[in-house]
């Protein structure tokens, strides 16, 4: 195991400076690692826009964010629902118009282990059309302002990741035949974890260094993700997993390291280096090699414009 850049204790938000005037985009903030996410980045004087379906559950959030910091935050919300191409875009475009800069947009939302197949408004299946494909439409529409304040891409992934087929299924990518609550959200986290690496290809092809471009997890942590989307048995099966995961708070950490540390290498996967990549000190840790197939890479890319119709250029 290769060792933590930051020490036994791993990377903790004490190294966060002062974030006055600086802003973050959030998806998934009503809960979970999302939420903490915005809480710590408002208690250090960010300006935070947080990204969720549900309007009222935002507006409670931001009651709840207010409380616990007790004085005053900037904070503001939009619905998106991330599983409709249309509310993504219009998303992006309040978000372009109510702020100047996005120091680093942070793609946190997800669904998991939904037990039957289900599709999207494009006919995507879900997890593929909420991970995968919003996100992709979210971070082209917001590029060009991300770029303008040489801010950042942060892709909250998964372990996921390497529990699943290890490539994308072009030929069933919205599994018709053969669905799997697993597999499919396996080739959702790969399809984001990978989309990051292709993306800082185009960056440093382009000379575009002042963008970055960060992948990460939260490891096992206590949020209500499984409980949201899966199934009774999966539900039942990670409340026995319970002893063994880590607080939401502590699961917001590699999001937030991604986000704001200085100097951090984009070609690491940032996460929990503990017992099984689930809980422990954060810092880079090993990723496998099918996560970054360059060729695998570059078709779901071209692919992802195709389906989307959304063109992602690094000029």
């Amino acid at each position: 195991m290769q060792a933590n850049t930051f020490g036994k204790k791993g990377w903790t938000p004490d190294r966060i400076q002062n974030l006055k005037g600086k802003t973050f985009v959030i998806t998934g903030t009503t809960s979970g690692t999302g939420q903490e996410a915005a809480r710590i980045l408002l208690s250090k004087g960010a300006k935070v826009v947080m990204l969720n379906r549900n309007s009222k559950k935002s507006e409670a959030t931001i009651e709840t964010l207010k409380q616990d910091i007790q004085h005053h935050v900037d904070v503001t919300h939009f619905v998106m629902d991330l599983g409709d191409q249309a509310s993504v875009k219009k998303a992006a475009e309040e978000v372009l118009q109510s702020i100047t800069r996005i120091d680093a947009l942070i793609c946190n939302a997800a669904i998991a282990q939904v037990p039957k197949r289900k599709t999207t408004a494009e006919g995507w299946e879900s997890q593929m059309g909420v991970n995968y494909f919003g996100h992709f439409t979210l971070q082209a529409l917001l590029f060009p302002l991300i770029e303008k304040s040489n801010g950042r891409i942060v892709t909250v992934g998964s372990m996921g990741y390497n529990m699943g087929l290890k490539t994308i299924k072009f030929d069933n990518l919205n599994w018709e035949k053969d669905y799997t609550p697993n597999n499919a959200y396996s080739q959702s986290k790969l399809a984001q974890i990978m989309s990051i690496y292709a993306l800082q290809d185009k960056l440093n092809a382009a000379g575009k260094n002042s963008v970055k471009a960060y992948a990460c997890h939260p490891g096992a942590s206590r949020t209500s993700l499984i409980k949201t989307s899966a199934s009774p048995l999966m539900r039942f099966i990670f409340t026995l997993m319970t002893p063994l995961t880590q607080s939401a708070e502590k699961g917001a950490y590699p999001q937030l390291m991604c986000a704001t540390e200085e100097d951090l290498d984009q070609t690491g996967f940032y996460g929990p280096t503990g017992r099984s990549n689930w809980v422990g000190p954060v810092g880079a840790h090993k990723i496998e090699p099918h996560a970054k197939d360059k060729e695998i890479a570059n078709r779901l890319w071209t692919l992802s414009e195709q389906e989307t119709g959304v063109k992602f250029e690094i000029k």
